[in-house]
C-alpha cells in the first residue's frame, strides 16, 4: 500500500514509529505536512495539492493532526475522504473528539461512565452549575485544551467564578466538572486499536501536582485492564467513531469515568513502558480495513422498498426470551438477524441455534412492517430525581 501519514513533526518519536512499522511491512510510506496541502473543490472532482503540485493517489491517510490545526486538518482529512482514500479515523470522529464538551455530550447518552460536568456563559449560573456537579473542589477547562493545559483546580466558589469570568473575557469556552478526589491524581490511559485495548498505562501526578499528564511531570507504570475499564474503553472509542483512540479514564469508587477520548494519541510513553508494538499493531488495523473497508448496513440493505435494518431490544418480558433464534420464527417472518449485542460484546452472525436472553439487543434486517412490530415504542425518559422520588 501507498501511505500517508498527515504530520507537522516527521522526528517525532509517534509519527517515526509509524513510518518504521508501515515499512517494516513493505508498504511505500510518506511523511507529508498537514499545513502544506491546497484543497480543491469542484464539480465531481475534489483534489488536494501539496506544495502546490498535484498530489499523487495514496491508499492510505494516518491523520496525526495537532490541536492548534483542528479546523485546516480536518479539512484535508474530509478531502481525502471525498477522494474516496480510507482514513484511519474520520474527520467527523477527529472533530468531534476534540471538543470536550461535545464529546461528553455524545457519551452521556449511553451507559458509561462520565464525570458530571456543567457549561455555562452566564456568571449567575456560576454558583448552580457547581452545585450541580458536587460542589467544590471542581475542575475547570478549556474545551480544546490539550496536555493538561488549561486545566485549573478550583477549591472555593470565589476562585471558580473568578477563573471562569477571566477566561470567558478571552473568549475561552470553559468547561466545570466534579473533582473525582478518590483518584488521588491518578488516571489511566488506554490504547484502542480496532475493537481492542492493546496497552494501557496509569499515570500518577508528582508532588502537589494534581494533573498526571507525562508532560506534566506524571509517573507512568504498565496496567493489564480489567474486563469492565476495557470495555468502557472499546465502547467510548467506538461511540467517538474511532479506530485508534487514547482513552483517558479516572479511578472512581463507582467504576470507570471517561475523561477524554484522544483521536491522536502519542505512542513514546505507552510503547515504552508497556513494551507493545503499538504502530505495528495501527498498521495491521489499517490493512485490514483497507482490505475489508465499512459498509453502512442500514443504506446497503434498503435498496428494495419495504426492507430496512433496526435494533430490536429484548425486554426481560419479550415472547423471544429463552428462545433460540430459529424458535422464534424471525426468518420464517423474513427477518434475519445480523448480530446480537450482549451486554456490550457483539455476537457476529450468530446461528439459530444461540438461545436469546434478556437485555439482549438484536441488529435485524427484514420487512419495516414486521420490524415495526418488533420494535417497542419509546418510553419517556425520567429524570434521576424524579426516579429517586418513585422508589420512595
Amino acid at each position: 500500500m501507498k501511505i500517508a501519514i498527515l504530520s507537522r513533526g516527521p522526528r517525532l518519536y509517534s509519527t517515526r514509529r509509524l513510518r518504521e512499522a508501515a515499512a517494516q511491512r513493505g508498504h511505500f510510506v510518506k511523511v507529508l505536512d498537514t499545513n502544506k496541502f491546497s484543497i480543491h473543490v469542484e464539480e465531481e472532482e475534489p483534489s488536494l495539492s501539496y506544495h502546490a503540485r498535484n498530489l499523487p493517489h495514496y491508499d492510505a491517510v494516518i491523520p496525526r493532526i495537532g490541536a492548534s490545526i483542528t479546523f485546516f486538518g480536518c479539512s484535508v482529512v474530509r478531502q481525502f475522504e471525498q477522494m474516496g482514500v480510507f482514513t484511519l479515523n474520520s474527520s467527523h470522529a477527529i472533530a468531534v473528539s476534540r471538543d470536550k464538551l461535545r464529546s461528553l455530550q455524545i457519551l452521556s447518552r449511553h451507559s458509561i461512565g462520565i464525570p458530571q460536568s456543567a457549561f455555562v456563559r452566564d456568571k449567575k449560573d456560576v454558583l448552580p452549575a457547581v452545585a450541580k456537579v458536587g460542589g467544590t473542589p471542581v475542575i475547570i477547562k478549556l474545551l480544546e485544551g490539550t496536555q493538561g493545559i488549561g486545566v485549573i483546580l478550583a477549591d472555593s466558589i470565589d476562585v471558580a467564578s473568578a477563573i471562569i469570568e477571566t477566561l470567558q473575557s478571552t473568549r475561552q469556552n470553559v468547561l466545570i466538572q466534579k473533582f473525582v478526589a478518590e483518584s488521588k491524581g491518578r488516571d489511566i490511559r488506554a490504547f484502542v486499536v480496532g475493537d481492542r485495548v492493546v496497552a494501557a498505562m496509569r499515570r500518577r501526578a508528582q508532588g502537589q501536582e494534581f494533573r498526571s499528564n507525562v508532560h506534566r511531570g506524571g509517573q507512568t507504570e504498565a496496567l493489564e485492564l480489567d474486563s469492565e475499564y476495557e470495555q468502557t474503553a472499546v465502547r467510548a472509542a467506538q461511540i467517538m467513531g474511532l479506530r485508534v483512540a487514547g482513552v483517558d479514564m479516572l479511578e472512581a469508587e463507582d467504576g470507570p469515568k471517561v475523561m477524554e477520548v484522544n483521536s491522536s494519541p502519542g505512542l513514546e510513553g505507552i510503547e515504552t513502558i508497556s513494551g507493545v508494538d503499538i504502530a505495528g499493531a495501527i498498521i495491521e488495523l489499517m490493512e485490514e480495513e483497507v482490505l475489508f473497508p465499512e459498509i453502512d448496513v442500514r443504506q446497503r440493505l434498503t435498496v428494495k422498498g419495504g426492507y430496512g435494518v433496526s435494533e430490536v431490544p429484548i425486554g426481560t418480558k419479550s415472547e423471544f426470551v429463552g428462545q433460540t433464534i430459529a424458535e422464534t420464527g424471525l426468518r420464517e417472518r423474513d427477518v434475519l438477524v445480523l448480530s446480537i449485542n450482549r451486554n456490550g460484546v457483539v455476537i457476529p452472525n450468530p446461528r439459530g441455534s444461540r438461545e436469546l436472553l434478556a437485555g439482549d439487543e438484536l441488529l435485524c434486517f427484514g420487512k419495516l412492517l414486521t420490524l415495526k412490530g418488533l420494535v417497542p415504542p419509546p418510553r419517556k425518559r425520567r429524570t434521576k430525581k424524579k426516579a429517586k422520588n418513585k422508589a420512595k
